[in-house]
């Protein structure tokens, strides 16, 4: 999955591109300001980096020149955005290694061509085109060939994500997963009913078996955003990732597979949000250090939305509003909660 760095300090456009870009199968990162971006740049290697030229403190221009000092990233394929698309911008831009420049407004298809285009050139393969995704943070889709699979049953996408959460298993154990409330008979044919149906949303050899063991095909091979988003929240646990990614991968947290109800979901949500509440205290901690009390006290509101019983962000939000001067400050120290006032 190709990684895509896009700064611009407009809000609206830099989650317009978000948006098209995600969509489009590519992983996401964004930063506000270059100068984040740099720092960002530490710890994240993307494939392309998407910015705007006209910014505050730094344009997209000295941006480009400090990624082109840095050997590390100095071939790293660089495209430019801009409202102001005049040719002398476009023509230092240029000079000073820019791969591409797409002048604003732009539609979604210009930009995705563009990409496209751009990462074919680097040799890159285009997400979408023969890969598989499995989305289930706030969602529950597989994406296969560049289309959506049409489920036959909302039983077989659920046990598609079965498998691929516990790799290789008997049908007992699916079946006593999925079906809980049933006999062992009912269970075990409702399991082979719904792997037929399994195979007819994908492939007949979609799943294999080998001693009465079960486990979906290695030439799939998807990307999965649950196991991209614990193995960035255990480098966030070591200490590796800044509060800019750290904010986008809090940002990509959702509710696992929505609409489903069986025990292992339950236990998967479980650890997927004790991840989501290990990641917000990070976030708090790091917004703190970097003088960024209003951020840390959207982290810890995040958190007691998720945990109303934990003392630490109660503390942790009053604190933060107390140094803001914020008047809610009185109802965190209260253990009131307000969730429906936003902070900003």
């Amino acid at each position: 999955m190709p990684r895509i760095l896009v700064v611009d300090d407009d809000a609206a456009i830099l989650k317009l591109v978000s948006v098209i870009l995600s969509r489009s199968g590519h992983e996401v990162r964004t930063s506000s300001h270059p100068v984040e971006a740099l720092d960002l740049l530490k710890v994240f290697t993307p494939d392309l980096i998407i910015s705007d030229v006209v910014m505050p403190y730094m344009t997209g221009l000295e941006f480009l020149e400090k990624v082109r000092e840095d050997e590390k990233l100095s071939a790293l394929p660089f495209m430019l955005l801009s409202s102001h698309a005049e040719r002398g911008d476009v023509r230092r831009g240029m000079n000073l290694g820019a791969d591409d420049y797409l002048p604003k407004p732009f539609t979604p298809q210009e930009l995705n061509i563009a990409i496209d285009a751009r990462l074919r050139r680097a040799g890159l393969n285009v997400q979408g085109e023969q890969s598989m995704q499995a989305k289930g943070l706030g969602t529950a889709q597989v994406i296969w060939k560049g289309t959506p699979v049409a489920w036959v049953s909302r039983k077989a996408l659920e046990l598609f994500f079965y498998l691929l959460e516990h790799k290789e298993v008997t049908s007992w154990e699916a079946a006593e997963a999925l079906w809980p409330e049933k006999d062992e008979g009912r269970a075990s044919s409702l399991f082979h009913t719904t792997l037929h149906r399994l195979r007819k949303s994908l492939s007949n050899e979609a799943v294999i078996s080998a001693n009465r063991r079960y486990a979906l095909a290695p030439d799939l091979n998807p990307t999965y955003d649950v196991y991209r988003f614990e193995l960035l929240a255990q480098q966030a646990e070591q200490g590796s990732l800044g509060l800019e990614e750290m904010r986008e991968l809090v940002g990509q947290y959702g509710l696992f597979l929505p609409g489903a109800d069986s025990p292992w979901v339950d236990d998967v949500r479980a650890r997927l949000e004790q991840k989501q509440l290990a990641l917000l205290s990070l976030c708090a901690r790091a917004a703190t250090t970097a003088g960024k009390d209003r951020d840390a006290a959207q982290f810890h509101q995040r958190a007691l939305a998720i945990d109303p019983m934990s003392e630490a962000d109660w503390q942790g939000l009053a604190r933060a509003l107390a140094t803001i001067g914020d008047p809610r400050a009185r109802l965190a120290a209260q253990r009131e909660a307000w969730w429906a006032v936003d902070l900003d």
